[in-house]
């Protein structure tokens, strides 16, 4: 049994020696010619060789030429889009949004409800947030908190004061995006 063993051992470990040693070999100089990487130079210029990693091209799908999907456009546009007044990039047109023809229609009364739900969940999130925040400041005392025992050394007492002043920046952070986020439901 134990040879048995060494054996199916041994044979994955050559498996993997082998399975690496291959890629290495199979692998061909790769260039890159201004936004565009290949394997053939011929005929370009400024094409620089690419070395110390591996290069993993991910080719983008391509829109088809014949029938592109029909615009979904929003039966009640918001008033601040419907008069151009979105902030935009200087267009007067109203913004349509594209939705993919299988995508499911919603009802008003279902889009309603789920609007109310995630204005409650945001609204929770923010009160969680904001009282984090003042147990946060209250904790930190204005830079000077209380040192603990196992802070002797003065840096350690330094360091736990700069993550409580981060930890501070983060949370009003999220608090900020909260408001952000509950700011779309009032319009």
């Amino acid at each position: 049994m134990t040879q048995a063993s060494l054996l199916i051992s041994s044979l994955v470990a050559a498996a993997s020696l082998l399975g690496a040693a291959l890629p290495a070999t199979a692998q061909e100089r790769v260039y890159r010619c201004g936004n565009e990487y290949t394997n053939q130079i011929k005929g370009r210029s400024g094409c620089k060789l690419v070395e110390g990693g591996n290069v993993t091209i991910v080719r983008g799908t391509t829109a088809s030429v014949g029938a592109a999907p029909a615009p979904y456009s929003n039966p009640s546009p918001s008033p601040a889009r419907a008069s151009g007044g979105g902030g935009g990039g200087g267009s007067s047109s109203p913004s349509t949004a594209s939705a993919p023809p299988s995508a499911p229609r919603i009802d008003t009364p279902d889009q309603r409800a789920r609007d109310s739900d995630a204005k409650t969940i945001l609204e929770q999130e923010l009160r969680r947030a904001e009282t984090r925040q003042a147990e946060l400041r209250k904790e930190y005392n204005n830079g000077e908190p209380e040192r603990q025992g196992n802070e002797r050394n003065y840096q350690k007492y330094l360091d736990r004061v700069a993550e409580m002043k981060a930890s501070i920046a983060r949370n009003q952070s999220d608090i900020d995006g909260l408001k952000r986020e509950l700011g779309r439901f009032s319009r």
